[in-house]
């Protein structure tokens, strides 16, 4: 018996370091990519003059928006006290700090001259939310890590509650600041919108739910444990739940802007596909609408599909969901182009009134890879070094 337990563990720990590899090698890609592209400049990629903000910008925003999101796990348990999420709380601020970590380093490499960060630490404009943003990204990493510290050490068992309090508080701020970047935007006619800071309130839930459902399925597998059916479907109802009120504010969003006149010809872009913009309707209707969001109900509503596999095709459905939306969300609303003259056709060498082209280049899926890499390695050696995994009255395979 013991033989076998060894040889086991041998085998398991040889699929750790592949698995560990596989992630390093996908973080030294994305590094290499940042590097070719601060060598040969943002030509060798697909942004131009007037898409500035590509790919990789999907997959920070993403990974910082569900960073936010998998913390309402912690949240449930620790601040309203629920035994189910409170066992899932350590695994939930791990996952925080991974993706919050992954979402950084693709921002900070994406935007050019990462060394200048030490200036944006150093000296701070208040009027611009983007400087509201190094605070509010520094302070979320230090209130998790001493969330995690509380929840480790039993002689501050006593202060979780207060710290994940303040956790809660702060993510709200955190993706509220996200949102507000882009509703705060007076360049993009398309952004501007004080909806845009509760909508990524509520697709944060969304997104980190599936995040979370999708790494504790994965982990638990690894450790050769199983999911409690009747815990798996309460947490999928609930991300059934936040999946339709992200749907419901997304539509709201829309309706709102197709109530002002200057709004219908970026709406039409965006829903119908004209001038242009076939392949964002595409993604928002097919991606987000209808496999990001109507798939994953019916198979979390519907009693006849309930299943664990099932569980994590709905939130790996969102989690395509989420991409979609960004992707028309980020470059949708740059291909457009701006109504400087409302009523009057514009036209220059420069390229105005011109819907913009882009194609995203390997770089750019390289540096997006690399971040989530970067934030797959710190969830994988973290549970490796520690008891991150939630523990509940099941059988062991």
């Amino acid at each position: 018996m013991s033989a076998v337990l060894l040889q086991k563990s041998r085998r398991d720990e040889r699929w750790f370091y592949a698995v560990l590899a596989l992630g390093v090698l996908s973080v030294l890609g994305g590094l290499g990519a940042a590097h070719w592209m601060e060598v040969e400049g943002h030509v060798v990629t697909g942004m131009n003059n007037q898409v500035v903000w590509g790919l990789p910008h999907v997959f920070a925003i993403f990974m910082i928006v569900a960073g936010s999101g998998v913390l309402n796990v912690a949240s449930i348990g620790s601040v309203f006290g629920v035994p189910l999420y409170k066992k899932r709380a350590p695994l939930s601020a791990l996952l925080c700090l991974a993706l919050l970590a992954g979402g950084l380093m693709v921002l900070m490499l994406d935007l050019g001259r990462p060394e200048r960060l030490v200036v944006a630490a150093t000296h701070y404009n208040f009027t611009s939310v983007f400087a509201w943003n190094v605070f509010l990204y520094s302070g979320m990493f230090a209130i998790v890590a001493i969330y995690l510290w509380t929840m480790f050490e039993r002689r501050f068992n006593g202060y979780t509650q207060a710290i994940g309090v303040a956790a809660l508080l702060w993510r709200f701020a955190l993706t509220t600041g996200t949102g507000s970047i882009f509703g705060l935007l007076v360049a993009r006619q398309a952004y501007q919108s004080a909806l845009l800071a509760p909508l990524f309130i509520v697709l944060s839930f969304g997104w980190g739910l599936a995040v979370f459902i999708v790494a504790q399925s994965a982990l638990l597998r690894w450790s050769g444990r199983e999911l409690d059916g009747v815990v798996r479907q309460r947490i999928d109802r609930l991300l059934g739940i936040f999946v339709a009120a992200a749907l419901y504010l997304v539509a709201v969003h829309h309706l709102t802007n197709l109530y002002f006149a200057r709004q219908a010809g970026f709406e039409s872009f965006i829903l119908l596909g004209r001038g242009g913009g076939g392949l964002f309707a595409t993604l928002f209707w097919g991606g987000f609408v209808l496999a990001g969001s109507l798939l994953p109900m019916l198979l979390v509503f519907h009693p006849r599909l309930a299943s664990e596999r099932n569980s994590l095709a709905a939130a790996l459905l969102v989690l395509l969901g989420a991409f979609a939306w960004l992707y028309v969300f980020v470059i949708g609303s740059q291909a457009f182009p701006l109504d400087i003259f409302p009523g009057f056709e514009v036209r220059s060498t420069f390229g105005d009134g011109i819907v913009a082209r882009y194609s995203p280049r390997w770089p750019e899926w390289l540096l997006g890879i690399g971040g989530l890499g970067a934030a797959f390695v710190i969830t994988t050696v973290g549970v490796r070094l520690f008891d991150f995994l939630p523990h509940d009255e099941v059988a062991a395979r």
